[in-house]
């Protein structure tokens, strides 16, 4: 008999040989700036202070119904814990708040504004492109506020979406709400009562609705804003307040 570990005549004879293991090649790992160009369009974002915390509110304000998918949003559900990091990190000073928003949800926004003004540290904003509707609460709830020269602010009635019952209480609910914006606007700024119900009820700016659009110079004119600038103009006087809060609570330990 022929042993079987053997081929033929005329072939090699071989060893079975063991499958080789597959070789794990280390996984690569992407260069930080390449990940920034993916996610912000440029290879970095300069370091910024520790001890300033800022806060975009831009698009439409998102509140307890989701926005259309092709809406740019702010979620309020989002800013809720910033602003709570805010008051409770110790090492945040003060909050620079940029607004570029067309409005919103008047509950989400009113409550944003609320927590806003409430913050104990010093807090400052900067309309950039506009400040609508809800957005003008939220622009006055700083301490202090800045609109740049093109930028816009426009104030209307409160709007509802949805199913709206045709009764005597419906109206009253939406004069109710429009006070709580109104006593909030003239808590935070320098307007006058009388003068936000003018610019709600006008009905000669706007063609196909109700209300005023109030561009730069006129916002500071009319007092919803605390002064005209950009940026820098912004970032200095947050530090001007930070710095003195800082000495202010110095003189209050030596005492």
């Amino acid at each position: 008999m022929m042993n079987n570990d053997y081929k033929t005549i005329g072939q090699i004879t071989k060893k079975e040989e063991k499958p080789k293991e597959p070789i794990i090649e280390p996984k690569l790992t992407l260069d930080p700036k390449v990940d920034n160009v993916k996610d912000i369009g440029n290879h970095g974002i300069p370091d910024m202070p520790s001890n300033i915390h800022y806060l975009t509110i831009i698009g439409h304000i998102e509140g307890h119904m989701v926005a259309p998918p092709q809406n740019k949003s702010t979620k309020y559900e989002h800013i809720i814990p910033q602003l709570i990091a805010v008051e409770e990190n110790p090492k945040i000073e003060g909050m620079l708040t940029v607004l570029n928003t067309v409005g919103g949800d008047v509950e989400a926004g009113l409550a944003l504004a609320e927590m806003i003004s409430s913050i104990s540290k010093p807090t400052v904003s900067l309309v950039l492109g506009g400040g609508h509707s809800i957005g003008v609460p939220l622009a006055t709830a700083s301490d202090y506020s800045f609109i740049a020269k093109t930028a816009t602010m426009t104030i209307h009635p409160i709007r509802m979406n949805g199913l709206v019952i045709g009764v005597p209480q419906t109206f009253k609910y939406f004069q109710k709400m429009q006070e709580r914006i109104i006593q909030f606007i003239t808590r935070t700024s320098k307007v006058p009562r009388d003068t936000i119900l003018k610019l709600m009820t006008e009905t000669d700016e706007i063609a196909n609705d109700v209300g005023t659009i109030l561009i730069g110079d006129e916002a500071v004119q009319r007092g919803l804003i605390d002064e005209v600038g950009g940026l820098h103009a912004a970032m200095m006087k947050l530090k001007e307040m930070i710095e003195l809060k800082n000495q202010s609570e110095v003189q209050q330990n030596l005492q």
